[in-house]
């Protein structure tokens, strides 16, 4: 089971986008968690994920969250065109992708 974590601005506009990965997840049987917050609750909620994806709104964040997790996480940033289309699809097959290369 991966735990993707996704951080916006109250973790309001990133639910859209969570209920889309997961669906996309479920119909290819793929085992994750995914959940969004904002980023005033993340210090905890960081390290209970695998990965964590910044919404392209909160992107000046990446600095910040690669050094809470002591840079042993992958952290990325959501597409725009991907957000802003809420791909759930995509935006999982990206955040896999990036799990998978932070792991080799």
């Amino acid at each position: 089971m991966t735990n993707i974590l996704l951080i916006c601005s109250g973790g309001m506009s990133t639910s859209a986008l969570v209920k889309k990965m997961q669906e996309s997840a479920d119909k290819r049987d793929i085992e994750v968690n995914i959940w969004a917050i904002g980023d005033a609750e993340s210090q905890e909620e960081s390290k209970k994920a695998d990965i964590i994806l910044l919404g392209p709104q909160v992107r000046y964040l990446e600095s910040k969250m690669k050094q809470r997790v002591d840079n042993k996480k992958p952290v990325a940033i959501i597409d725009m065109l991907v957000y802003g289309t809420m791909n759930g699809e995509k935006a999982l097959d990206n955040a896999l992708e990036v799990y998978k290369n932070f792991n080799e």
